[in-house]
């Protein structure tokens, strides 16, 4: 359970985090020379996604998994996901589970802020720090906050829906 000191803070952490401007103007539309392209030649292009592509997430998860030393089952038990949907993000390596899907499994791997960005973002997905569910789950994971019923009562605590389950 949280206590109320820690569900101060965390309130306070929310506040201090919509308050300030989180993204800059886009400058590159402003200064940079347009550019017009009537065509990308093919090999230029096949190397730009070559040099820029990173490890899908289904690559990227189970190497978290092997670096924990924690078994599948350990995993999708903690982050409360059945053994089913565990088994289709398994085998299929282009499956693209949902955000809570992915918070949950960065949770139950006790990922630090960088690691959960990183498997969040090679499924598709982010944290804002504009959305009080995303804000929730960063304050959670700078806490070392990885209980999932603990993360929801968290959510709860500002009326948000769990991540994954209900609260008991």
């Amino acid at each position: 359970m949280l206590d109320k000191k820690l569900l101060i803070e965390l309130q306070e952490y929310i506040e201090s985090h919509l308050d300030r401007i989180t993204h800059d103007v886009c400058k590159s539309i402003m200064h940079s020379p347009e550019v017009l392209y009537d065509e990308i030649p093919h090999i230029e292009l096949e190397n730009f996604v070559k040099n820029k592509r990173k490890p899908t997430f289904n690559q990227l998860l189970f190497r978290f998994i092997d670096r924990k030393g924690v078994s599948d089952p350990d995993i999708y038990k903690k982050a409360g996901i059945d053994r089913r949907h565990f088994s289709k993000i398994r085998s299929n390596p282009d499956y693209r589970p949902g955000k809570n899907t992915v918070i949950a499994l960065a949770l139950a791997l006790e990922l630090n802020q960088k690691e959960t960005d990183k498997l969040l973002s090679s499924a598709g997905y982010s944290l804002s720090d504009s959305d009080i569910f995303d804000l929730v789950i960063q304050f959670c994971i700078e806490q070392k906050i990885y209980d999932i019923h603990d993360v929801n009562q968290a959510l709860d605590y500002f009326s948000l829906k769990p991540l994954i389950g209900v609260l008991e």
